[in-house]
């Protein structure tokens, strides 16, 4: 299967939503919050610098990936940080390494634009094959409280050597991300 992945434009955004809301298994509530996130976090200024990648099969939009800028509290001037959220891949298409090939070009594309840090609240045994691992061990906590029992899911991966030395604080995220509701 032949997947071409690249940087979204305005015109891929009814595909990308509609590739959220089918990429995930949730109450039919939760699925179009998650599609209202994105659509909010495409356009919220807070956001910027984001990185929206689509994959494409047949010039079909089967999968998606969102990165957008967060900061820590307290600041620190010389870091740059962004989130993963969401990474969604249709459901025919998944457990084909789109979802894989998604993070890591974002990976390298964050790396180009001299991000530092990496967030993400996501599963913990898929995530770390990436390089990521537990922010809360890092002494870097989320916008708002994870049950312990999932803390292990908020993880921070470092693109730069160093840059998680002496990092500590809590993340803040674009506005349209800073909800206790999506945490």
């Amino acid at each position: 299967m032949k997947i071409h992945i690249r940087k979204t434009a305005a015109a891929d955004h009814p595909s990308i939503l509609d590739t959220v809301r089918a990429a995930f298994d949730e109450a039919r509530s939760e699925i179009q919050e998650n599609a209202d996130l994105v659509a909010h976090l495409l356009e919220d200024p807070s956001a910027k610098p984001r990185l929206s990648l689509a994959a494409l099969f047949e010039e079909r939009v089967v999968g998606y990936i969102l990165f957008t800028r967060v900061a820590l509290v307290p600041s620190d001037p010389d870091l740059s940080a962004s989130i993963l959220a969401p990474l969604a891949v249709l459901p025919a298409y998944q457990n084909r390494g789109i979802g894989t090939r998604l993070v890591e070009r974002g990976l390298v594309e964050l790396k180009q634009m001299n991000v530092d840090l990496v967030f993400v609240l996501g599963h913990p045994n898929y995530y770390p094959k990436f390089g990521f691992r537990p922010a809360g061990k890092e002494g870097i906590l989320p916008p708002f409280p994870i049950p312990e029992e999932h803390a292990e899911a908020w993880m921070v991966r470092a693109l730069r050597p160093g840059s998680l030395t002496n990092t500590r604080g809590k993340v803040r995220c674009a506005d349209a991300l800073q909800d206790p509701r999506y945490w």
